[in-house]
């Protein structure tokens, strides 16, 4: 049993030899939440194995359940103070939340300076086991038991709800960790899996570092399956089939802006200048590309860069006004993906996954280093998120993107790298290795073979 409830994932499970490779040695089932939508209804049905809609799911009341929950996360913080959780505590968690919130930091720390942090978090494991967040999942499971049941969102809100239920009816668990940042950055995983799924070694020391109860169970380093498309040949476009597509001209250098998640900072204001340079010719004749986030996009921006011209284009998501869990991409979205940044000559970032997506196709990067809001008032947190945060520091500092500290030098960047792109190719060969583990597009073959030899044991 495979459960999705992000486009990240459906991309593993629609578009890599997963689903095939575990179809060959048993029955497969999955539940997506995106199978609501119409629209993707084709997508599923041409994988040929049983996909049904996600089961409805309930949250934790928020006394007492949430409340221990935060509490627990405040001791484990305290406790091994990682640095990309206590500069999101410093920044974002703090200041966001609500007094009653904030007031727990105090018995947490308490609670840290005892070393009391397992068996706090094993005790909070059975009360939340007790409060059932979904009976459909629960009758589903019981009606068919699968051998195991892998989540591919264990820090999502809905996944976990099915987790109690396979766990009160004694069905194993596998959690996959679908990014490279999740054990660091993400609230904590309070239930304790079975086996685990995770792209690089680093994750895997990251996950037994911070969750030592991981080192008592079945790790496997399977790689980044959704970056198995990037080798696949059927999603390749010359430059010309996607310049046509994208309403851009292939005989000109291509600049890519890729705009992060706009819950978490905000990029469009360096956008928007840098669209400005390119608009007034500054870059000489080139043309840029704006790629928003495929979650969040909501066609907001669109009308924000509508107004720059022909050197400026948008690339509007057809998910846009969609519920989140229900987005999902068909082969269309996955090609204009991949050719983005097969084909971008520059991709500028705000230290997101995307400057992996670059390095995988040898395509230069060049970092944003300092807030491009004005006034600057996340200065501090994205200096920190370059250069202390658990994920980033090692990419940020490899020499494989190019760091930059104000328009000035993110312009002088862009025309070094369009004089030369060969410039710090190996520190991006090895960026890709880092983070990805395997890059040889067979990631989704391995994460199924993973998966059947945890099944096979557990049966043992």
């Amino acid at each position: 049993m495979l459960l999705s409830t992000s486009l990240l994932v459906d991309r593993v499970f629609l578009f890599t030899e997963l689903v095939n490779t575990l179809s060959e040695l048993g029955d497969v089932e999955i539940w997506a939440s995106s199978r609501e939508d119409r629209s993707a209804g084709d997508c599923w049905k041409e994988l040929g194995v049983s996909v049904e809609t996600f089961p409805q799911v309930r949250p934790f009341r928020e006394f007492p359940h949430n409340y221990l929950r935060r509490l627990n996360e405040f001791v484990w913080d305290y406790r091994f103070k990682p640095p990309s959780r206590m500069s999101m505590m410093k920044h974002r968690r703090i200041k966001d939340s609500h007094w009653t919130v904030k007031a727990l930091r105090t018995p947490a720390k308490v609670l840290a300076a005892t070393r009391t942090e397992a068996r706090l978090e094993k005790l909070l494991e059975r009360f939340l086991l007790t409060y059932p967040r979904s009976e459909e999942a629960l009758v589903r499971l019981s009606d068919n038991r699968p051998e195991v049941v892998v989540s591919t969102g264990p820090f999502q809100y809905e996944q976990p709800a099915v987790f109690s239920a396979a766990k009160a009816l004694g069905i194993p668990t596998m959690a996959y960790i679908p990014s490279w940042d999740n054990v660091s950055t993400k609230n904590r995983l309070v239930f304790d899996y079975d086996g685990y799924l995770v792209w690089n070694e680093r994750t895997k020391e990251d996950l037994i570092r911070y969750y030592p109860s991981a080192k008592e169970r079945p790790i496997y380093v399977v790689g980044a399956p959704q970056f198995d498309v990037f080798r696949q040949q059927r999603f390749h476009l010359t430059r010309e089939e996607f310049c046509l597509e994208q309403g851009l001209d292939p005989d000109l250098p291509i600049i890519v802006y890729a705009i992060g998640s706009p819950n978490f900072l905000n990029e469009p204001p360096g956008a928007e200048y840098f669209a400005k340079q390119v608009a007034d010719g500054e870059l000489g004749d080139v043309q840029l590309l704006i790629r928003p986030h495929p979650i969040h996009d909501n066609g907001e921006m669109e009308r924000l860069f509508g107004s720059f011209g022909p050197r400026v284009r948008f690339q509007p998501t057809p998910n846009a006004g969609k519920e989140l869990t229900q987005r999902t991409q068909d082969d269309v979205q996955i090609k204009e993906w991949v050719n983005t940044f097969r084909h971008a000559d520059v991709v500028i970032n705000l230290s997101s996954t995307v400057s992996i997506d670059a390095a995988l196709c040898d395509t230069p990067v060049v970092n944003l280093d300092f807030d491009p809001q004005p006034g600057r008032p996340d200065q501090q947190l994205i200096k920190e998120i370059n250069h202390k945060w658990d994920h980033f520091k090692p990419i940020a500092e490899s020499g494989g993107v190019w760091l930059v500290n104000d328009f000035q030098e993110l312009v002088e960047a862009v025309r070094a790298y369009l004089r030369d792109p060969s410039l710090h190719r190996k520190e991006r060969r090895w960026i890709a290795d880092y983070v990805c583990g395997f890059t040889d597009g067979k990631c989704g073959e391995r994460m199924a073979e993973a998966i059947a030899d945890f099944a096979g044991k557990v049966n043992e």
